[in-house]
């Protein structure tokens, strides 16, 4: 009669790969809570600070709209 050892070889296997998989179930769940909020509102202040340049005369007219509609669509 041949032995196999303790018989738990296969089990241990299947015991990582649903840990394994487990693991990766729950990284696409985050990944997809973290995509899911669509685009990032401007930090608290920002838009204030760029009001603040434009009035000191460091940024024209033009760069503050553009850099205030970069804000608002949450590019960086």
């Amino acid at each position: 009669m041949m032995s196999s050892g303790n018989g738990l070889g296969a089990g241990w296997i299947l015991i990582v790969l649903a840990v394994a998989l487990t693991g990766l179930v729950l990284t696409a769940v985050v990944i997809a809570a973290r995509d899911r909020g669509g685009a990032a509102e401007p930090p608290a202040g920002t838009e204030r600070t760029l009001a603040d340049r434009f009035a000191r005369g460091e940024i024209d007219a033009e760069e503050y709209e553009q850099r205030l509609r970069t804000l608002r669509s949450g590019r960086r």
